[in-house]
């Protein structure tokens, strides 16, 4: 959404500066013709075609907005037209007038100034052609004042043009840190704070991204610490949270980089196996089961029988993008493998029959 309402801000920043540029151009060449300085025989051609063309483009522009015109060719154009304008005005008055010179020229300084106060390139290209006439139509002496005339609001709008240059790289900047630290606070939202698996959401978001491969067959194991909560009222929540971290990361380094390990509850977990069979799962639960196993972490969850921490897994496969049948059946699997004695695996189409 950041990047997207940049591109948006922009975009109506372009559409204000076109929009003002047509308007400011509509007013002032209806202005010259309707209104002139200085009365003349000469019908306005170059402003009455200024006019048209600025109203009919800000017609069309107001209703196919989401066309980017080429506002540098626009601009040249009708600095062209106003040079033309006042060229053809200033030979047909009776002698050189440096007021009506020095008038035209503020009047397209004015324009460019107002709608191009960010973008000296347009500023330029519409201005130049103007300064250029009235510059060579005019006396010797008044070419210090033109220049000056000329030269002031470009200066400014050249340091305008410098500063919001840093600041659109400080905002681009800004907004790429944002979305950078949004990023990390969605992945951070993903995982599991104690175990640093993936919690539901983050399983959630990586099976999407699966399926949206396509079907193939996959692998559920649901995975349960047999005991857990005798180990937590004999230990304590302190050592049960250790507990849960070793055995996290052993089912972590037991599986390969692109299965999805996921804490789906206390102390219960689910591993989904993308591209995989039955007998490969299997063998990746017994990796599992083995790793944790070897552990070696104490466990006394009565007071006669004393062991190691061990899980039981249940397994089913998974090809119909229905997730929740498949963790019903790896689930009912699990079930069965605790109620056979624990630090069991059992697959879905092994259960025995009721």
């Amino acid at each position: 959404m950041t990047v997207q309402s940049w591109r948006n801000l922009r975009a109506q920043k372009y559409q204000l500066t076109f929009r003002l540029f047509l308007f400011l151009n509509l007013v002032s060449s209806a202005l010259s013709i309707f209104s002139p300085i200085y009365d003349s025989k000469v019908f306005p051609l170059p402003a009455t075609l200024i006019a048209i063309s600025s109203g009919a483009l800000l017609l069309w522009h107001w209703r196919y907005a989401r066309i980017r015109l080429n506002v540098p060719i626009i601009s040249v154009v009708f600095g062209c037209l106003w040079a033309w304008h006042i060229l053809s005005k200033t030979h047909t008055l009776p002698s050189i007038n440096d007021n009506f010179q020095l008038i035209a020229l503020f009047s397209v300084l004015f324009v460019g100034t107002i709608a191009f106060s960010n973008n000296i390139v347009a500023f330029s290209l519409h201005s130049l052609p103007t300064f250029i006439v009235c510059l060579f139509t005019s006396d010797a002496d008044q070419w210090w004042r033109m220049a000056y005339c000329f030269a002031l609001p470009l200066i400014g709008i050249a340091i305008q043009h410098v500063i919001q240059r840093r600041n659109d790289r400080f905002a681009q900047g800004l907004m790429y840190k944002l979305l950078e630290e949004r990023e990390t606070l969605n992945g951070l939202s993903m995982l599991d704070p104690l175990t640093g698996l993936y919690n539901r959401r983050g399983f959630q978001f990586r099976l999407d991204s699966l399926l949206a491969l396509g079907d193939a067959q996959h692998a559920v194991l649901l995975l349960d610490i047999d005991h857990f909560k005798a180990y937590n009222d004999h230990y304590g929540h302190m050592m049960g949270d250790q507990a849960l971290m070793r055995v996290s990361a052993a089912i972590r380094n037991s599986v390969r980089s692109r299965d999805i390990v996921t804490r789906f509850g206390g102390e219960e977990f689910m591993v989904l196996l993308p591209n995989c069979d039955m007998p490969t799962a299997m063998q990746a639960a017994e990796r599992i089961r083995q790793h944790i196993y070897d552990l070696k972490i104490p466990h006394m969850f009565n007071a006669s029988v004393a062991t190691h921490v061990t899980v039981s897994i249940g397994i089913a496969p998974f090809s119909d993008s229905n997730i929740d049948t498949a963790m019903q059946m790896a689930d009912k699997a699990l079930y069965e493998a605790k109620n056979m004695g624990r630090n069991n695996i059992l697959t879905s189409d092994h259960m025995p029959s009721r």
